[in-house]
């Protein structure tokens, strides 16, 4: 892995190495080791997440060196220039058809995979359910027994290029047409309702206490998160402006896999 990751480095600051045989064996083993499921853009520590920044490196890097080629898959046809992964039978993977992830995306078994998209270098742990038209970002990190419901936005990291992937850690449930972008982390078993959108900069509102406590980036473990919204001033008037509402912790009598709807119900919020 360390001459590994110094071929990728010495590469990312001089382009013309992509040129050489060495540079590009590097970086297309890289995406296979991603592909595999042997090596992470982002892995926990005993310490929280730590970003592999070198493997993202050689993401970025293996898109120049590959060629533009016409793939087909029955009657679709495609023309890209990453591979479609394949496989799924052997890796134990379910995969549902109009489905695609690109090679370099790491899909464990008991994954379902409804119409959906897994970009390159994301990883989806075991037991995860990634629902109709969700997309998985490059890079995203989904922890195990994940829920992405329909239509569920999970943020890469290469188009803007950003410095951390977005991390959703085992057993959270995010509902349909959530947003989850920018690094944002959501930890263990929390529970997003429907349309809640979170970016680096979204005020995240704890409104369980006596006083609100404002954070951003970050989910805590077992919340139950709903949208919500808070009057900004500015030039012209008084707005609202969209933030997410922690309105209480997912009780531990409450099945990991139970349903969004009864999850918010004992908050007594419909969504």
């Amino acid at each position: 892995m360390t001459e590994l990751q110094q071929l990728i480095e010495k590469a990312w600051d001089n382009r013309e190495l992509l040129k050489e045989d060495s540079t590009t064996t590097a970086i297309r083993t890289v995406i296979d080791l991603l592909d595999a499921g042997e090596l992470r853009v982002a892995e926990p520590t005993e310490n929280g997440w730590q970003v592999n920044e070198w493997v993202k490196k050689a993401v970025v890097l293996y898109f120049p060196i590959q060629k533009m080629e016409t793939l087909e898959a029955g009657i679709f046809e495609y023309h890209d220039k990453i591979p479609l992964k394949r496989g799924y039978e052997a890796k134990g993977i379910r995969v549902v058809p109009n489905a695609v992830a690109r090679h370099g995306a790491y899909i464990s078994s008991g994954v379902i995979m409804m119409p959906s998209y897994v970009n390159i270098g994301a990883y989806v742990d075991k037991g995860t359910m990634v629902d109709t038209w969700a997309t998985v970002g490059s890079c995203a990190q989904i922890g195990k027994d994940v829920h992405l419901s329909g239509g569920v936005g999970i943020g890469g990291v290469l188009e803007p290029l950003q410095a951390a992937p977005v991390i959703i850690e085992d057993g959270a449930f995010l509902g349909s047409r959530c947003i989850v972008v920018e690094g944002v982390r959501v930890e263990k078993e929390a529970v997003l309702g429907a349309n809640v959108v979170l970016t680096a900069s979204t005020k995240i509102i704890d409104v369980t206490g006596d006083s609100p406590v404002e954070m951003k980036g970050i989910v805590p473990a077992r919340s139950v998160v709903i949208p919500g919204s808070y009057t900004k001033k500015f030039a012209a008037g008084e707005f609202q402006v969209p933030c997410a509402l922690i309105i209480g912790k997912r009780k531990a009598s409450t099945d990991l896999k139970t349903s969004l709807n009864n999850a918010l119900r004992e908050y007594d919020v419909a969504v």
